[in-house]
């Protein structure tokens, strides 16, 4: 197992070419949010837009969409009908599919804060754009039989689970050895062809490598980490990184496992950075994503 490290960093963060336009930096689509957890769209979105995508689209509800245009004016809002549970209803996907073909964003980002809405399980299977799936797009492919038999393992994917997420996946028990943490890992990207990254205490990456799979295992990252809002915090560094690594290389496999070492690293180091200043117990994960510039600014120099 390899470990991710700043070196790691230097060999694939994405360059940031002088004379580059916004274009040059991909497109992102964010689709989150809930009534109930308005939050995780705004932070993921947020953190792709730090992490240096060129533009990054919001579909969230309808109801959300004033307040949150005006807290992050950088994000194209895009509302979308909700049900009467609060969450994104299924006649948003005509909407998105209308967007998709206007506007072509280069990904997608599916699940954090969605709930149980309707809108989830079209977007994974009746899109082609590459994915990171996170959080109750996890969920809600738990909840299908035999899941990965139906998954395209030809789309590019990033998997976020933590490792709650990670058992119901695999239907099988949280897994508390670091041996059994790797079996799991690697085993959602031999079932999917996706990379699959498993949340916790010295995060795990697995990703294809010729025929068989590798794992990489984070070095930063620590307790401040350990709070709601932590994973949609990664779900956008990581959806910012490949936006700009797959607009200039092309978005595959290889590019999708570049994204996530170079997110899962800077992701904890910002959680690191946040912790000096505002200790263990007290970081939020908008102290997290506040926090990405200056993780940026360390590996870099």
């Amino acid at each position: 197992m390899k470990q991710i490290t700043r070196e790691t960093l230097s060999l694939f963060l994405p360059k940031r070419p002088r004379h580059a336009h916004k274009g040059s930096f991909g497109r992102v689509l964010v689709v989150a949010g809930s009534r109930r957890m308005c939050g995780a769209g705004f932070l993921c979105a947020k953190s792709a837009l730090t992490a240096g995508a060129g533009l990054v689209f919001w579909a969230l509800p309808q109801s959300m969409q004033p307040a949150f245009a005006a807290s992050l004016p950088e994000a194209i809002t895009v509302p979308l009908p909700e049900n009467e549970k609060g969450e994104l209803a299924a006649e948003g996907f005509s909407v998105l599919a209308d967007l998709i073909n206007r506007q072509r964003p280069s990904l997608l980002v599916v699940g954090p804060g969605m709930g149980e809405s309707p809108l989830i399980e079209p977007l994974l299977f009746e899109t082609n754009l590459p994915l990171v799936a996170d959080a109750d797009a996890l969920n809600a492919l738990a909840r299908i039989n035999d899941w990965p038999k139906k998954w395209k393992p030809s789309r590019p994917c990033i998997f976020t689970p933590h490792p709650g997420e990670m058992a119901r996946l695999l239907k099988t028990q949280i897994a508390a050895a670091e041996a059994d943490r790797i079996c799991q890992a690697e085993s959602l990207c031999r079932q999917t062809g996706g990379i699959s990254i498993l949340k916790a205490s010295g995060t795990l990456v697995s990703g294809p490598e010729g025929e068989s799979v590798q794992t990489w295992k984070n070095t930063t990252g620590g307790p401040a980490l350990a709070k709601a809002g932590s994973g949609d915090v990664l779900a956008g560094v990581i959806a910012g990184l490949w936006a700009q690594l797959g607009t200039e290389q092309g978005f595959d496999s290889r590019t999708a496992l570049q994204a996530a070492l170079c997110g899962v690293y800077l992701h904890g180091l910002a959680g690191d950075l946040a912790s000096l200043k505002r200790t263990d117990y007290a970081v939020l994960a908008r102290d997290t994503a506040d926090s990405i510039a200056a993780a940026f600014l360390e590996v870099l120099q």
